[in-house]
């Protein structure tokens, strides 16, 4: 298969970039892991997106998003963001895909607010804005006659000329990607894509903690593709805990800052309001204090959990405000408007990943990455609540503008070596046993509050555990259980590494040596 853009993921920013490199007259194949389009973190985003306050400024929007990021923004491409975004939100997701966002007013759309914004700016639509962007955007996807959509396939490897050419002189050349490698999930049949242009689009890597609200999917597989492709990627240690997911079930839940945003407070298991303590803005302080706050507060407390109190809102109100939550909670035993909601910190965010310029160009010639894969720089050490589907719309929109530049195409493709596929029957229990080391050693020491000692454990234990991995994947038959593995234990070396190399205490890497 040969394409003039290939994208991998179906999120928001893969979604865009896509439509708006079709839209330019580019063929685009987009691919997704999972069985449809509906995948990725988006559609579990509820809080909402950033667009105006009343008496909003773009230098107050970014001075929020610097203060958030703990000195470790970088401001060009926050510059860009604050410019860009809100007429992007007006122009795509109100205008054109004509999202359906809460109204206060006949005329005026609802303003909410989250933590460390010094004003209302959020839009939303109930508690699942993630899901009305996504649902208005899939139609556009699968009725434009530029795109080819490939679900339940897997991409394996990137095609770069370091790695597949099977002429040798291609060392010499500039660094370059011309596709990937893709496996049809269902037959297990591997081929490669060529692509003049590649994005990566494949989202964020919460999968290899323990406690994440990341949907299963996000195994990391971006990072590691371009981990292994020889792409830059940095400040991947600042991972971004959320303060509040439900406390109860098997998964984590996100329960939404706009909770917060909204009154809720945060108790211990007796009762007592213990934010004030810890930072002037209380509940509405940036993430990664009140992830620790909640932390310190649970072994203060020697208790599992703290407790999300809006109880003193009316019940009716907040129905309708948070109908996702609320019926989730619901069916778990807990009335939110009767009650306070059990919550602990769980991992949330990549504020890192592969790193991009302003157009979302990776240090690869012809990869891209757009959303939580790439570091755009715009959230430094910690990311400013509901910056992140600005984000993804905005570096979205750009690559896909980008990669439909004529004078920026190429078509080398060279003469690639054959996939050898082995034959050897995958143990599930090893692949079960895996993910448990994975998830429990990026939890304990590569977590919420780490130290030197345990990143250096972490780091030799996930090093001897990637080798046995790697031995196994390559006697292996090949699945998609085999392919996350790899690519999980991948990314979770290479955040260890980061989290190593970096010795200051900011935002979400918290030493407490």
């Amino acid at each position: 298969m040969q394409t003039e853009v290939l994208v991998i993921g179906s999120g928001l920013a893969g979604s865009i970039a896509a439509l708006t490199a079709a839209e330019a007259g580019r063929e685009v194949v987009i691919i997704t892991k999972t069985e449809d389009l509906m995948s990725g973190s988006t559609p579990h985003a509820q809080g909402g997106i950033i667009y105006r306050g009343e008496d909003d400024t773009k230098d107050k929007l970014k001075e929020d998003i610097l203060i958030a990021g703990d000195g470790a923004s970088w401001e060009p491409a926050v510059d860009q963001l604050v410019e860009m975004g809100p007429r992007l939100v007006k122009e795509l997701l109100i205008d054109k895909f004509q999202v359906q966002f809460d109204y206060g007013s006949e005329y005026q759309l609802d303003l909410a607010e989250e933590g460390a914004h010094s004003v209302r700016r959020i839009i939303h639509s109930k508690d699942k804005t993630g899901m009305a962007i996504h649902e208005k955007i899939i139609p556009f996807l699968k009725n434009h006659p530029n795109i080819t959509i490939l679900t339940d396939h897997t991409a394996i490897d990137l095609l770069t000329l370091s790695h597949h050419s099977t002429n040798p002189l291609d060392i010499y050349l500039k660094p370059a990607c011309f596709g990937a490698f893709v496996m049809n999930n269902k037959t297990n049949e591997i081929f490669p894509v060529y692509a003049q242009n590649t994005i990566l689009a494949t989202g964020g890597f919460g999968q290899i903690y323990i406690n994440t609200t990341n949907p299963p999917e996000n195994t990391g597989d971006g990072i590691a593709l371009a981990y292994r492709a020889g792409a830059r990627a940095f400040n991947l240690h600042y991972m971004q805990f959320h303060p509040t997911t439900y406390y109860g079930a098997k998964e984590r839940f996100l329960i939404s800052e706009s909770v917060r945003g909204e009154g809720g407070i945060l108790i211990d298991h007796k009762g007592r309001r213990f934010m004030k303590k810890y930072h002037e803005l209380a509940e509405l302080a940036p993430r990664d204090v009140v992830a620790r706050a909640i932390y310190d507060t649970m072994l203060e407390t020697a208790h599992p959990c703290v407790y999300l109190d809006i109880t003193h809102k009316n019940p009716e109100w907040l129905k309708d405000r948070f109908p996702t939550i609320y019926g989730y909670l619901i069916k778990n035993g807990v009335d939110m408007t009767a009650e306070p909601i059990p919550v602990v910190p769980a991992a949330h965010y990549s504020c890192g990943g592969v790193g991009v310029s302003l157009k979302g160009r990776t240090s690869l010639q012809r990869l891209w990455a757009v959303g939580e894969v790439s570091c755009t720089g715009v959230h430094g050490a910690n990311r400013l609540a509901s910056t992140s589907l600005l984000e993804a719309l905005t570096w979205g929109y750009i690559a896909g503008k980008e990669v439909s530049n004529p004078n920026i195409s190429d078509d080398y493709y060279p003469e690639i070596f054959d996939w050898v596929s082995e034959i050897e029957d995958v143990d599930n229990a090893l692949i079960a046993q895996d993910w448990l080391t994975i998830k429990n050693t990026m939890w304990n020491y590569v977590g919420l509050v780490r130290s030197r000692q345990r990143l250096l454990r972490a780091h030799q234990m996930l090093r001897h555990l990637q080798t046995e991995i790697e031995a196994f994947y390559r006697q292996a038959r090949m699945s998609h259980e085999v392919v996350q593995l790899r690519n999980g234990v991948i990314t979770a070396y290479a955040v260890t590494n980061s989290a190593i190399e970096d010795r200051v205490s900011r935002g979400a890497h918290f030493l407490k040596d």
